[in-house]
């Protein structure tokens, strides 16, 4: 039976109450006075539910999918404004005990080169993702107990925020590892991890079971609790996401939002952020191999429809997606992406040749962090390396009660301005730091508050002359 509030798998993420959605949704594509009704709903920012979301997904007339469209536009310029997030995945280990059969990191993988970073070359790879000018990164691993125990990563973020190498300096380590106990999320906790990032891959059990044949993670239940488990230790960020190619787009897509509404309903604070990864080629994997792939057309309409029906979260695109894709999907709904990311194990200081290659999957864009900052300022976007709401314990309810009365961009604004200020001054090229810094001028023009507009001139002259770190 479904239940949102239950702490069981099977009942907040309730498979006969997808199926009755999805027939609904089916039903009710073409029913104007309906989708009219939800449209109004949504446009009062206070989210839709997955039924009414699976309707606007569903929902074939052109018209009323060019007002979806510019909907998502309008809520996140209202909640994220102009400003995108940027990040860089670390990768610390391929050794995995599963069996993913989309993931070349599966056991039974017998070419890809396994690694294992040692805590100096953890060292060397944050040095050289500092000198790119990142400071927030996830952190990726396998699971593997005996190569990749919970010790093992909470001495590697320890070491990442140990390492200041000229003015650089990581910020925020969110962390992407697999589902554990209550203890060990804990730990994290205590660890001062941002986000706990895992990704359901999908949420159809049968084919959860059936893509996950061996190792810890076959656990369907276990798996799909473990952002239970992890608020329960304190965690209160946490991000999921579906890879989407690996079960029908439309189960994926309502269930994702279930489980958007369990948070919500038992721990009273959604998902800070949402993935919206799309399954890609790697190593032997061929994701031609697998049936249920979407057109860019369809996937601009998942991210529109969930950033209609979760105004409040974060929206996430990786590198997995070619510059064109990411472009288009900016203004429908993301506000977080990755730039100039590897995927491999000790791929940002010493890349190893092709033939040993480590990569999870193919990168599509492979435009270096500089060239992609321009390219965001072109389109009109502030980039952002802030990590100020983690630091000053702007995070859970307290983030989501600010967000929701949007009022994160008291915040968000003016330390996107200030991040980005340093980032000019220590790493861009000089053809993007002349177009930075007029950005910089006409986004400080733009904040209301006259004493916030005052202490962020104010802090840009101190940036100016070699301080740093500065944050509302």
């Amino acid at each position: 039976m479904y239940n949102p509030k239950s702490k069981k798998a099977e009942e907040f993420i309730c498979h006969e109450e997808v199926l009755e959605s999805l027939k609904f949704a089916d039903d009710n594509k073409n029913n104007i006075e309906l989708i009219d009704k939800i449209l109004e709903k949504a446009k009062t920012r206070q989210g839709l539910s997955h039924r009414e979301a699976a309707v606007l997904l569903d929902c074939e007339i052109p018209g009323k999918n060019d007002e979806i469209f510019k909907l998502a536009n309008e809520i996140k310029q209202d909640y994220y404004g102009n400003r995108i997030v940027l990040f860089a995945p670390l990768y610390l280990s391929n050794y995995c005990v599963n069996g993913c059969v989309y993931c070349p990191y599966h056991k039974q993988n017998t070419t890809i080169p396994r690694r294992k970073l040692t805590q100096e070359e953890i060292r060397n790879e944050v040095i050289a993702l500092q000198d790119m000018g990142h400071k927030r990164l996830a952190i990726e691993a396998g699971e593997d107990p005996q190569n990749n125990p919970i010790e093992y990563i909470l001495e590697s973020i320890k070491t990442i925020y140990s390492v200041k190498h000229k003015n650089g300096s990581i910020r925020r380590v969110n962390v992407n590892i697999a589902a554990t106990s209550v203890e060990n999320y804990k730990k994290l906790h205590d660890a001062g991890i941002g986000t706990y990032v895992l990704f359901q891959e999908t949420y159809n059990k049968e084919t959860y079971e059936r893509l996950h044949p061996t190792g810890p993670k076959h656990n369907y239940a276990y798996h799909t609790e473990a952002m239970d488990r992890a608020m329960q230790a304190g965690i209160d960020d946490v991000s999921l996401g579906v890879l989407f190619g690996l079960e029908l787009y439309r189960y994926e897509f309502t269930a994702l939002l279930m489980h958007a509404e369990h948070l919500e309903a038992a721990y009273g604070v959604g998902p800070h952020a949402i993935s919206v990864p799309r399954i890609k080629k790697a190593d032997d994997i061929d994701p031609s191999a697998f049936d249920n792939g979407i057109d860019d057309d369809t996937f601009a309409k998942i991210v529109a429809c969930i950033r209609i029906a979760t105004p409040y979260t974060g929206m996430i695109i990786s590198t997995r997606e070619s510059e064109e894709c990411r472009a288009r999907l900016l203004h429908l709904g993301i506000s977080q992406m990755s730039g100039g990311s590897k995927t491999s194990v000790g791929g940002y200081f010493n890349p190893m040749p092709e033939d040993e290659d480590s990569s999870q999957f193919d990168i599509s864009d492979r435009r270096p962090l500089d060239e992609v900052i321009k390219w965001l300022m072109d389109l009109g976007y502030l980039p952002s390396f802030c990590t100020a709401c983690y630091r000053k314990g702007r995070t859970g309810d307290r983030f989501m009660e600010i967000c929701k009365h949007q009022q994160i961009k008291n915040f968000c604004h003016p330390n996107a301005i200030m991040t980005l200020k340093e980032y000019l001054l220590d790493y861009a090229s000089d053809e993007t730091k002349e177009i930075g810094n007029k950005l910089i001028a006409k986004e400080v023009e733009t904040l209301d508050n006259e004493n916030i507009k005052n202490t962020v001139i104010e802090d840009l002259e101190k940036i100016e002359h070699g301080e740093r770190d500065f944050r509302f």
